[in-house]
Order: structure tokens, then sequence, then C-alpha cells
């Protein structure tokens, strides 16, 4: 009954496979080989566009390259309150960027509204070298609250965007999960919506170590190689980074992976209003559940060898808790349920 992380999670069998199928003979190095190129070109299809791609290992680093390609030293990235990229990452990013300012603005359920964007832009303009000039909207897809934003809210915050002339970067560690739940195309759920540059996380949903910094315009990518390697994160046997992607991507195995730690999330959801009688903090939109505990249960829980994390959520009064729990693509109904009973048990 482990519900701490996706990233606990191992790694997919059709990933495994990919990986020991491309674990022979002698390849170029660098990310020039045959398992990249083909894993580039089913990204240019399963995106339907061109696209730039950049075969990476972690999320923090493939969300600060990106935002590093788009922001100088002395720009702002705007993001929410609970971005990954402003709590999580140590950093990273203002270190990628040479310094840029991370500005965070208040977020419903995870989620920027096009207005408070819209709003602080213009209640805050340049005033010469006094304040930063904002280069970037930075957006989490799914949020870090399990929500997600439709084709038509990203295409909203894009437009504002625009006007600020203002880059829109998203993080898409879950991705995956945010397409499935939205029926979406990828391309509806990203450059046709307006987006210029997407984290595409893997590793969350079933790879051992693949993400792709997708760059959907070409004049941002002069930089990105340069930064990439400066960094330290141009894989020498780059391969292995394609050949996940490789078997990532092959029959919808990405989404079928996706779709079944939604499903799960959406079961131990349910379960929880209708069983135990608790109530959510946020709607379960994909595999990310966020429900009111009493501590008194939760401990109990704990106890019992359910292993989940608290989430800090003010103003629910000194009895209650947010806590998150997260379903991944090998999560069985049966430690849903068993978890379930347990819940129902403590009730």
């Amino acid at each position: 009954m482990n519900f701490a992380s996706d990233n606990n999670a191992p790694v997919a069998p059709a990933i495994l496979e990919a990986i020991i199928d491309a674990n022979s003979g002698v390849r170029a190095a660098y990310g020039v080989d045959s398992e990249c190129e083909e894993a580039r070109t089913m990204l240019c299809e399963v995106f339907e566009a061109d696209v730039s791609v950049y075969f990476l290992a972690t999320g923090t680093a493939t969300n600060s390259l990106g935002l590093a390609g788009v922001t100088p030293p002395y720009g702002t990235v705007l993001c929410s309150d609970v971005a990954h990229i402003h709590l999580d990452q140590c950093g990273a990013p203002e270190f990628f960027t040479g310094g840029a300012k991370l500005q965070s603005l208040p977020s419903k359920a995870g989620k920027l509204l096009p207005s408070t964007v819209d709003d602080y832009v213009t209640q805050r303009p340049l005033l010469g070298p006094h304040r930063t000039p904002m280069s970037v909207l930075s957006l989490s897809q799914a949020t870090e609250a399990g929500t997600v934003y439709s084709a038509h809210e990203l295409t909203e915050l894009a437009s504002v965007a625009s006007r600020h002339g203002l880059r829109l970067h998203v993080d898409g560690a879950r991705f995956a999960n945010a397409l499935v739940a939205t029926g979406a195309t990828p391309a509806e759920l990203s450059w046709k919506a307006g987006v210029d540059i997407l984290s595409f996380g893997a590793t969350k949903n079933g790879c051992m170590a693949a993400e792709a910094l997708l760059i959907f315009d070409p004049s941002l990518c002069e930089a990105i190689e340069f930064r990439r390697k400066r960094a330290g994160h141009l894989w020498s046997k780059g391969r292995y980074l394609g050949a996940q992607f490789k078997g990532y991507l092959a029959n919808d195995t990405w989404l079928d992976l996706a779709g079944h730690a939604n499903h799960m999330a959406t079961r131990l959801a349910e379960g929880l209003v209708s069983t135990a009688g608790l109530s959510l903090a946020y709607p379960c939109e994909v595999n990310e559940v966020f429900v009111n505990f009493p501590r008194s249960m939760a401990d109990a829980l704990t106890q019992a060898g359910a292993v989940f994390y608290p989430w800090v959520c003010p103003g629910l009064g000194p009895d209650l808790q947010v806590y998150r729990l997260i379903t991944s693509w090998n999560t069985t109904e049966r430690d849903v349920d068993a978890f379930l009973h347990l819940a129902s048990r403590f009730s």
C-alpha cells in the first residue's frame, strides 16, 4: 500500500525490454544514434509537428534548461505558488538561468487563472533597469494539486502571455496523465494551444530515467544544445534515453500506463468518499488524490503499513490535515481495496 509517489514504481516491462534491445553492438554517442533518431521521429508523429527534441534524464534539468533557453539572467519567470520549479527543485531554475527571478502567483486548486497573470503583469510595468523584465509563464500539467488545464484554458493563458510578450513553458512531468484525463491530442494540449516549450516527462509514468525537452519554436533552439552540454546533461550513451522513449511511445504504451494510474486514483478517491465518508481537498483528475484525513486516522493508517505524505494546505483547523496519495502504472486494485478497507475500519 505504497501511495507515496509514482517515482517509487518500477520500470514498466515494455521500457525495460526496449533498453535491453538497445544494449547490443556499437552505437554513435551523444544522442546521434539510431535509437534517439527513431524516438525523435516518433515524437514528431505523436505531436503532429516538426518539433525539436532534447533528451534528458531528470525533470529538474529539463525544466531548468527549457527556462534558461527563454529567460535572461535578469528576467522573471511567472509560475504558480505551488509550482514544482518554485518549491521543489532546489533553486535549479535560478541556477541554470544564471539568476533569473521566479515570481509565484496565487493559484486555485493548483491552476493559474488568466486574470491573475494579466493583472500581475499589467500592474507592474517595467521600470528601466529597476525591475526584472518578465520573460516566460510556466505552468504545470498536471498541476501539483492533481488538476488539469484543458486545451481551452491553456489557449486563454497563452493568449495573455503572448499579449505581454511572454513565452509559455509547460512542466509536463505528468503530461500523459493529463492527456488521458482531457481526451485531447498531444498537439491540442501543447503547440496548438500556444505552448512554446514542453518538458515532456516519462520517468513518473514507467520509464527508468527519461525526459524530453520539446521546443515548438525553432528560434529558441540555438542555445539549448550548448546549455545542455555545459550543464553536464548530454549523455554520452544517449541510446538508452532514446530506447526508453521508443518503448514508451510504441503501441500507445505511455497512454495505457497513464490511463491505468488515473483509473486507480479514481477508484481510490471514490472509495474514500463513499466508503470512509472523507472529503477531497481537490478534484481527482489524474493519478493524485488529496484527501482530508483526521490526523488520528492518518496515524492509524501509517501504523498499519500504508505509505503516503502530508500536504501543506492551511486553514483546515487543528484536527484535519490534507494528505497526498499517488497511484502509478503498477498500482493494483488489491492495493487500493486494501487501503480502502483500512480506511473504513479507522473512520
